[in-house]
């Protein structure tokens, strides 16, 4: 499973820590003025009932009360709804056998007992509190207040503590992004400046005056990145002077093995073998030391240039003896390109070599794009590449499944590793697979290459 971005954790985190805060804040709200609200109706209803209960009273404290008549001259509005106990007998404003089969027993048996109470319950579907007040041995008084526009306000309240909860946690998210973005930049310059010199561009560096806070990263950044550069330039100057001093030696040795090969009907069958293997080894010695000299001096950036594509991979077959129809260039692709002519013709005939010496022979050299890069391919008839060597067979001195071995074999062990190295100076790569029908199939992606 692929792990997110830091930037995205980093964003969620704001998002589920502000939605937490924010919900918890509104819960406690919600409770606290749920709560503060109820009290508040209670308290009224119990002063409106009391204030009720009086007036009720005094009515029935006559010889021949009217129960109804003193009920209604109750001042109770819409929202109250007096009924009276009296004798085992309920009595109300008007016929409403709800709100008497609401008043619970239990409640009736407190109040009857001389205790007022207070209970909400629900009339008709709809929430309401019922105050209970003794009046006598014989009466009590109850008020049923309806609690619903309470329950509308509470419903309200919810819905815009979840808005402010959901807007609350929007807003964390957004500003977290917004954070991480500003607050990540120097990292992604370090990132792009690390690309940079992955690909040979050893200029790349950090602008320590950017943040005050990573000054020690941008100046080790920078410390490591001209070490680095020095130790390469270094290494590639060694390289390139130990080839260049071989060159006059290996020359002599070249001129004295040619003079012995010209000569070989003057000598033994031994002396004869002895020439042409010294000659041989002679020949190889001196490809491996043109190889090494172009392997030092191609960590440098390409320097690209319009180049016929088409005619120099037709030029590099027939070098090998290969007919020009080999090359095929797709529909749509232009046979001019952005490339280092010299560093494409390396890589050209370093591919068609490989295929002539340990692929059976190349049988097609396609010219491709995708996208803006432009894109080589060479197919062989040989046995193809095992998977796990397809990564390896890219470094220096490396042969196949002779990974660790050196000096086997008739190459140098540096002809794919040059591929590798001038396709990373175009800001590419190299890769090899299965060609479909048996054989590998090598292929260069070179961005920017193509309009």
């Amino acid at each position: 499973m692929r792990r997110l971005g830091l930037r995205t954790r980093v964003t969620a985190a704001f998002a589920v820590g502000a939605l937490l805060l924010s919900a918890s804040m509104a819960l406690i709200s919600y409770e606290l003025t749920r709560r503060s609200l109820l009290d508040d109706r209670e308290r009224i209803a119990l002063r409106a009932a009391y204030f009720d209960a009086a007036v009720v009273h005094a009515g029935l404290d006559t010889d021949t009360p009217d129960v109804v008549e003193v009920l209604r001259s109750l001042d109770t509005g819409g929202s109250r709804r007096p009924v009276l106990h009296l004798n085992g007998e309920w009595y109300a404003r008007a016929a409403d056998p709800g709100t008497t089969a609401a008043i619970p027993d239990e409640l009736l048996r407190v109040v009857s007992a001389g205790e007022p109470a207070v209970q909400r319950v629900r009339v008709d579907g709809q929430p309401a509190l019922v105050v209970g007040v003794p009046l006598s041995a014989s009466a009590t008084y109850f008020e049923v207040n309806s609690l619903r526009e309470l329950e509308q306000t509470f419903r309200v309240l919810a819905l815009a503590l979840t808005s402010v909860a959901v807007l609350v946690a929007g807003s964390g998210a957004t500003l977290a992004w917004y954070a991480t973005r500003h607050g990540l930049r120097p990292l992604t310059a370090v990132a792009d400046a690390a690309e940079k010199i992955a690909a040979g561009d050893f200029t790349a560096r950090l602008d320590p005056a950017t943040d005050s806070d990573l000054t020690r990263l941008s100046s080790s950044f920078n410390e490591m990145v001209d070490r680095l550069a020095r130790r390469i330039e270094r290494d590639r100057r060694f390289a390139a002077d130990v080839s260049h001093e071989l060159r006059s030696p290996l020359q002599t040795l070249a001129a004295a093995a040619s003079v012995l090969a010209r000569r070989r009907e003057h000598q033994d069958d031994r002396t004869a073998t002895a020439a042409g293997l010294v000659a041989d080894e002679i020949d190889r010695f001196q490809r491996l030391v043109n190889d090494l000299i172009d392997l030092a001096r191609s960590d440098q950036p390409a320097h690209r240039a319009p180049v016929d594509v088409v005619e120099l991979a037709r030029e590099t077959c027939e070098a090998y003896d290969l007919p020009g129809a080999l090359v095929r260039l797709a529909p749509d692709v232009p046979p001019t390109w952005q490339v280092e002519r010299r560093r494409i013709a390396q890589i050209l005939a370093n591919l068609l070599d490989n295929a002539v010496t340990y692929g059976g022979g190349p049988v097609a050299v396609r010219l491709d794009r995708a996208g803006d890069s432009g894109v080589i391919e060479v197919d062989d008839d040989g046995p193809g590449v095992p998977v796990e060597d397809r990564e390896a067979i890219f470094d220096r001195f490396v042969r196949g499944r002779a990974a660790h071995t050196r000096g086997a074999g008739d190459g140098t062990g540096l002809g794919l590793a040059l591929v590798a190295q001038h396709a990373a100076a175009h800001a590419g790569q190299v890769t090899v697979a299965d060609r479909p029908g048996g054989g590998a199939c090598f292929r260069v992606t070179l961005p920017g290459s193509l309009p």
